[in-house]
């Protein structure tokens, strides 16, 4: 079978390469012709909002999927009434509209900061008042990696988050002082089965993803986390892989947004777990049992920010898993990662240091 994704980026590239292990085909879409995706699958250039290269896309594939939640709903829309699509177009409208997310969330009895809505200075200034400051004063949409938000830490502060967003809908939400920002990742097939990843710890510098470290699958906050994410997956009749990313705040879990998508704190599965998140996203969309989850190795995943340190210096350290996406260097880009595998926690430990020496020398800082 040969399926269809909206995106050509590192995600959609890593998919590629699970699907062809599977003996699967890809062909990707994407405005950009320099996608890196473009490197490993077949690429369609071509603007979301043309139905020119959308109609290429549903002719070529048997079914469609997608590996960002900026692509337009409307596309996924368009699409449906041609192919089949998965996840739903409704997860992608949901996690577009920050809104939307908070209000699914708290339908569904899932715990969240409290926030408010506004889209004028006005209604900015009275929901910053409700909720109670410091506060974070993000836009309902094309908000990722830290982009889209401005911290709010006294009334003084308000207007001029007003003005840095550029006047647009917003949602103010209470800051929260958490212990922990962990993600929960499970994929759901056609017929309800679902396989549920480790959570995963975060760790973010800049707003934007470094470290993610798979927990103990016993951890405590494990079944709560299966509970809200199960709510989620059934609700919305999902297919594919979801990720909601939680705050943990005195041993419960809030929940911050969700991603209907593969996710990058699920990058360690690659080579630290049974199956692969992107393989458990091809088996969902493709009605293929799903794979075991448990993790085979302790392991860390570094992020690379802005540049890759060179492979001679990393393939001198043991237990290193280069990916490289292709991609040129930049502020703020993810240009690859590492994932440090180990037999033991201490042997991890050990490995550790020297591997993120490299990734932050290459880093943008």
């Amino acid at each position: 079978m040969t399926i269809s994704v909206l995106g050509g980026g590192q995600l959609g590239r890593m998919m590629a390469l699970a699907a062809y292990r599977l003996g699967e085909r890809v062909v990707l879409l994407d405005p950009n012709p320099e996608s890196c995706g473009g490197h490993v699958a077949p690429l369609v250039v071509g603007r979301w909002q043309d139905p020119a290269p959308l109609a290429e896309l549903s002719r070529r594939g048997d079914i469609v999927t997608f590996e960002f939640e900026n692509v337009p709903d409307e596309a996924a829309r368009f699409l449906a009434d041609r192919v089949a699509v998965a996840p739903p177009p409704q997860a992608l409208t949901t996690a577009q509209d920050r809104l939307l997310e908070k209000q699914l969330f708290t339908e569904l009895g899932i715990p969240t900061p409290p926030y408010r809505p506004a889209s004028s200075l006005a209604e900015l200034r009275t929901a910053a008042a409700e909720v109670g400051l410091p506060a974070v004063v993000k836009t309902r949409r094309f908000g990722y990696d830290g982009k889209g938000q401005h911290v709010v830490r006294s009334a003084d502060d308000v207007d001029a988050a007003w003005l840095a967003l550029g006047a647009a809908e917003l949602l103010i939400e209470s800051f929260v002082p958490f212990d922990q920002e962990v993600s929960a990742i499970a994929a759901r097939a056609h017929n309800g089965e679902v396989a549920r990843y480790p959570l995963v710890e975060n760790s973010h510098r800049g707003g934007i993803l470094r470290t993610s470290r798979p927990l103990s699958a016993t951890d405590p906050l494990a079944p709560q986390a299966a509970e809200y994410i199960d709510k989620v997956l059934g609700h919305l009749d999902y297919v594919g892989v979801l990720t909601l990313e939680f705050f943990v705040v005195g041993g419960q879990l809030l929940v911050n947004e969700m991603a209907p998508r593969v996710h990058n704190s699920g990058h360690y599965s690659i080579d630290g777990a049974e199956t692969s998140q992107f393989e458990n996203h091809v088996r969902a969309i493709l009605d293929l049992p799903l794979g075991s989850t448990e993790t085979m190795l302790h392991c860390v995943m570094l992020n690379c920010i802005g540049g890759m340190p060179s492979n001679a210096a990393l393939c001198a350290l043991p237990g290193t898993k280069i990916h490289a996406y292709g991609k040129r260097g930049s502020p703020g880009r993810k240009v690859g990662h590492v994932t440090v595998v180990a037999s033991t926690a201490a042997e991890l430990q050990a490995r550790l240091p020297a591997v993120q020496a490299l990734v932050d020398a290459a880093s943008d800082g």
